[in-house]
């Protein structure tokens, strides 16, 4: 998908961009934008990374809100507004609107996750649960904000948000002039529409790359004529978007060279990586333009680019998950699944090879009834943890010499 930047007239121009970051300066936070050299040394490009999770509620989206909330006039101001989010966006409204003395009410879905009610209630907003997917609390939300005469804060497709979110971009290229590539992470299409304008009017051979999840490849399908599935449990929900806008499908279309698509295994990898290597947290949309560089390293050899890591609101016990999956597929933690015979001393030969290896037992589980081995028989599962997968390869040899049958439990 080549882009066309010098043929279109887009609703937002680099004047806008400009103001904008005139306008909220001061009041969201100039994040840094810092050369990886591990990360660059690993994907093979040259990698900086601009960290939005550093922003106060920890997500790029405060600058296109905000630009929004300080373009209202009074009167729509004192009548409040009104936005649809579960996420970055219900936050980003909810704690500028508080700062400005704006009444916000946001429109969550019912299944909202009570962590996430609690943070945007506690910037001061109002907070209706309504429906079960966020569809029904976005028709909802366009709703009320009709009967109650409030302004409706569109999370992406919005001229004013659009202008906000592309300052990103401004500070980028000030900050790492050499940047040639921007890999920016797509859901409604609002921060790549921004960033895409300010930077192709800045630097117009930049190469701009989007990245969406595999299981939400709306925009990719939007501006290619493609129908695939858009549907599945993500653990980039920020950018898990159905249908993206009319308005930044249209600046997408025209701007951004290539979207790609990035599985799960990857944006799982690269939420880890990035808390390993430049000890940061990163929610999986966050994550997702690493995730890229790791799925397609061929496409961005050589090259400089620049990620944005969008935000850092990931759900602890889930950090937790995807942290434990990382070290299991790279070898560091394992199950064992050991058949042995149910008698005095069984277990203790096999634990005695752990220890003979310095390798860490976990946890222990035992089974004799639920099984389809012989009664006199007995499997475990044994979870440990090796100082690499070299490491975890002796011990299997080391209980496979000793006469044991034995089976990893891999995950995928």
């Amino acid at each position: 998908m080549a882009a066309r930047a010098e043929t279109e007239d887009h609703p937002v121009t680099l004047d806008d961009i400009k103001a904008a970051a005139a306008r909220i300066e001061g009041a969201v936070v100039r994040t840094p934008t810092m050369l990886s050299r591990t990360l660059s040394e690993s994907t093979g490009a040259t990698v900086y990374i601009k960290f939005e999770n550093l922003q106060f509620t920890a997500a790029y989206k405060e600058r296109g809100a905000l630009n929004k909330l300080l373009l209202m006039d009074e009167e729509k101001r004192s009548r409040g507004v009104i936005a649809a989010s579960a996420g970055n966006h219900a936050q980003a409204v909810a704690y500028h609107g508080a700062r400005l003395g704006v009444p916000v009410t946001i429109v969550m879905p019912k299944p909202t996750p009570t962590i996430k009610v609690m943070q945007t209630e506690g910037h001061g907003a109002t907070i209706v649960l309504h429906g079960e997917l966020f569809d029904e609390a976005y028709a909802h939300a366009l709703k009320l904000a009709e009967e109650q005469k409030l302004t409706f804060v569109h999370p992406f497709d919005d001229p004013q948000i659009i202008a906000g979110q592309g300052t990103v971009a401004l500070e980028m290229l000030e900050d790492a002039p050499e940047i040639d590539t921007l890999v920016v992470p797509i859901g409604g299409g609002g921060l790549i529409s921004g960033v895409g304008i300010a930077a192709k009017a800045l630097k117009p051979d930049v190469e701009l790359v989007g990245v969406q999840a595999q299981l939400y490849p709306s925009m990719y399908c939007k501006v290619s004529g493609c129908d695939l599935p858009t549907a599945g449990d993500t653990i980039a929900e920020g950018i898990a978007v159905k249908a993206p806008g009319t308005l930044t499908a249209g600046i997408v279309k025209s701007l951004v060279d290539e979207i790609l698509l990035v599985p799960e295994r990857d944006i799982e990898t690269a939420v880890s990586l990035l808390l390993q290597i430049e000890k940061t947290v990163a929610e999986g949309a966050g994550a997702a333009g690493l995730a890229a560089l790791l799925t397609h390293k061929e496409r961005f050899k050589g090259r400089t680019v620049g990620l944005i890591l969008t935000g850092g609101n990931i759900d602890t016990r889930l950090l937790a998950t995807v942290l434990l999956r990382d070290l299991a597929r790279s070898g560091r933690m394992a199950r064992l699944r050991i058949q042995l015979q149910d008698r005095p001393g069984a277990l203790f030969s096999v634990v005695k090879l752990f220890e003979q290896h310095q390798i860490n037992i976990v946890e222990i589980y035992h089974q004799r009834v639920f099984t389809s081995l012989p009664a006199k028989d007995a499997f475990i599962d044994i979870e440990c943890e090796a100082r690499d997968a070299e490491h975890l390869d002796r011990l299997v040899a080391g209980l496979r010499e000793a006469g044991f049958t034995l089976h990893p439990v891999e995950i995928h």
